[in-house]
């Protein structure tokens, strides 16, 4: 394998790797030592995460504020991307309104970035993810790779790789349900089929405005508007989406009562405008990990 380390001085702005990739965001990576979403704050430690990213195989550990990485293949312009590092963090916190409980949430989890998964793995996490605690996102999403995912051997290690859209169009609805995926399973199923049939391109989301791009995706079989929008944060790098989930719903009520409006569209406007608008999506990744984890009580 190849390997090399990402300066930390190449990187705006901090870096906590391990925040970034167990605050619920992401589904798309493992932790080699296993215990990937097992409710233990992994802020302090190194371990090595790994992922299989167009059939390749990338592990990456934090390495003195930097990433250290091992992979088949050169893998530093794929994590910039996957990891955000790109993104200017001290910039985006500046520009994001002052508030007690947003700037409580930067400090606790400063570094914590928005990661951009591949479309598809990204888009099935969260059509699993309704009314499931991230520890069962997670798992179902390991039984699919583990089921359906094509196997990579290296260094006397086996991966797999998430299934692609042919891989779970194949699966039956019976199969999908012995992975533990309940009344999801005939959504993943068909959307699975519409993305490998070319039904709906999910490029054909990319570069629309906004609002548009979320009503775009809401064609998927399982995704609605919440959904639409974490995969519109998580992957298409629209940083502006907020996903309305439980946990912003009762942030909005207990903190931000004048952004209740109702509707999800119009809440929505309100809290983005809010939360910092053009990078709302970050204060809300924040306040989604930060409360989830205890802050604020």
């Amino acid at each position: 394998m190849e390997s090399g380390t990402i300066p930390a001085e190449t990187i705006p702005g901090a870096l906590d790797l391990g925040a970034t990739l167990e605050s619920g965001q992401s589904y798309f990576w493992n932790r080699a030592d296993g215990r990937m979403y097992d409710g233990e704050d992994s802020r302090g430690e190194s371990p090595w995460y790994w992922t299989v990213h167009r059939d390749e195989v990338i592990r990456v550990r934090q390495s003195g504020g930097g990433v250290e990485w091992e992979s088949t293949t050169d893998a530093e312009p794929a994590l910039r991307d996957l990891l955000g590092l790109e993104d200017d963090l001290d910039a985006i916190i500046e520009a994001t309104p002052s508030d007690e409980l947003i700037d409580a949430a930067y400090e606790s989890y400063r570094g914590l970035r928005i990661v951009r998964d591949p479309f598809f793995p990204c888009l099935i996490s969260f059509i699993c993810s309704a009314q499931m605690r991230v520890a069962r996102i997670f798992a179902m999403q390991t039984a699919l790779r583990e089921a359906y995912g094509e196997a990579i051997e290296t260094d006397g290690e086996t991966y797999h790789a998430f299934p692609t859209p042919a891989q779970l169009a194949a699966a039956s609805e019976a199969d999908l349900r012995e992975l533990k995926l309940g009344y999801r399973a005939p959504y993943v199923q068909r959307t699975a089929e519409m993305v490998a049939d070319g039904e709906a391109d999910p490029a054909d989301a990319e570069g629309l405005p906004y609002e548009e791009a979320r009503k775009y995706l809401t064609q998927f079989v399982g995704v609605g508007e919440k959904v639409a929008d974490c995969v519109l944060l998580f992957s298409l790098g629209y940083l502006e989406a907020v996903p309305l989930d439980t946990w912003i719903r009762s942030t909005i009520e207990e903190h931000f009562p004048e952004c209740d409006r109702g509707s999800y569209a119009e809440t929505s406007r309100a809290i983005r405008e809010r939360l910092g608008g053009q990078y709302a999506g970050y204060s809300q990744t924040y306040l989604f990990h930060y409360l989830r984890n205890g802050g604020g009580d």
